[in-house]
């Protein structure tokens, strides 16, 4: 069985870090990507089975991003989890609409992460 590949696409590389750490810990193989952007290049080539993705971010931000990735034939049934510091319900209602799969507030524990990760990876 091959390792699952799951990408953290985060400004913040303290964040990035503490993922990759959380899901690495677990088993899985973690791409990094500072936006949105440089997520899309990365994924192009890349077996990428989920992505968390920060909302607030320059270049290119989260739901920029999601709206990219579902529109793309090949990455559009790719879950995307928003892991971000807005707990506003509009901007939740804003993700789920242009196609986030969830949504994690920050800060969170590694426990919710793999959770999560376990969930929707099964």
């Amino acid at each position: 069985m091959s390792l699952k590949t799951i990408m953290t696409v985060d400004d913040s590389p303290s964040v990035r870090q503490f993922v990759k750490m959380t899901l690495q810990s677990a088993g899985f193989e973690v791409v990094e990507a500072e936006d949105g952007k440089d997520a899309l290049q990365k994924m192009d080539g890349s077996p990428i089975h989920l992505a968390f993705v920060d909302l607030n971010m320059p270049n290119m931000n989260g739901i920029e991003f999601i709206k990219a990735v579902r529109s793309h034939e090949k990455y559009r049934f790719i879950p995307l989890i928003m892991l971000t510091t807005e707990s506003q319900m509009s901007k939740k209602q804003e993700g789920k609409k242009v196609g986030a799969t969830g949504w994690i507030v920050k800060p969170f524990k590694p426990e919710q992460l793999l959770a999560v990760v376990k969930k929707v990876l099964g």
